[in-house]
């Protein structure tokens, strides 16, 4: 499909099979190969699809790739050394391997204006559309994938080494590569508890 022309609203049956069958594939647990260039692109351009009230584009994305994990792994570990002089030894090493454990992780950016008429909650939910639709677009391809955020999304240090302006914030980081270990069905819930009708 042409992503700059795409066929517009088509029905696509096995989409519903997608989503149905989608699930989260821990950090932990994932190894290599990661997305070719054009697989990250195509899922990247996926996202970049979501609802945006304003044509706002209230996202932007940092891509952590190769040796670019190795350097956001040292980042944290001097982080870390620098906030709590209490971390041990393995409690750092941890931190430099964080970024390790998948061959791509994409931090999504949520970037935020103020004073205009579009709300800033829906810029934000904006993002998480953005997240969410990374993870729909690598299953599609044949990856996991995982949203994660953990401490580094709020650590302002971190932010500020990524170059995150104010009125920005990490929405999450979205790990991308193969499962290492068979995925397993996880408590999904009971759908009558959840919907009501009006």
């Amino acid at each position: 499909m042409d992503s700059a022309n795409p066929a517009l609203n088509c029905p696509a049956p096995d989409a519903l099979d997608l989503l149905l069958s989608r699930r989260s594939g821990s950090a932990k647990t994932m190894t290599g190969p990661g997305p070719s260039p054009a697989q990250l692109e195509a899922i990247l351009t996926a996202a970049a699809r979501v609802p945006d009230h304003g044509k706002l584009f209230p996202w932007r994305f940092i891509v952590f790739e190769g040796d670019a994990r190795s350097r956001m792994g040292e980042l944290l570990a001097a982080t870390l050394r620098d906030t709590d002089p209490q971390a041990t030894p393995d409690r750092i090493e941890q931190e430099r391997q964080r970024f390790l454990r998948a061959p791509a992780v994409v931090a999504v950016v949520s970037r935020v204006r103020e004073q205009i008429p579009i709300p800033v909650w829906e810029q934000q939910l904006s993002a998480g559309a953005v997240c969410q639709t990374m993870l729909i677009a690598a299953h599609a391809i044949g990856f996991v994938a995982n949203w994660l955020t953990e401490w580094p999304a709020y650590n302002a240090t971190v932010k500020e080494k990524l170059g995150l302006k104010p009125g920005e914030r990490i929405a999450g980081f979205v790990y991308i590569g193969q499962p290492a270990l068979p995925l397993e069905e996880r408590v999904r819930p009971d759908m009558t508890k959840i919907v009501t009708r009006f």
